[in-house]
């Protein structure tokens, strides 16, 4: 699925290393293409105020669009 820059979106599996979950909510700021075709973003996580805690890079299949029927909350790293 091909998403659009900018845009706030949904991790769908855990990132230890970064400490992050599923569900925690990420900005696209890059997509790309790896060398077997497989498409992957750089993504760029923030805390509840607004700091940077982590860039790094998710293939494709590791995000989905934010729903309707979901509701925003926070957590503890």
């Amino acid at each position: 699925m091909k998403f659009e820059l900018y845009t706030d979106v949904v991790l769908t599996c855990d990132l230890p290393k970064h400490r992050l979950r599923r569900g925690d909510i990420v900005k696209l700021v890059d997509h790309h293409v790896a060398p077997d075709n497989t498409e992957g973003y750089s993504i760029e996580v923030f805390n509840a105020v607004g700091d940077t805690i982590a860039v790094t890079s998710v293939p494709a299949a590791a995000l989905e669009t934010l729903r309707e029927d979901e509701v925003l909350s926070a957590r503890t790293l």
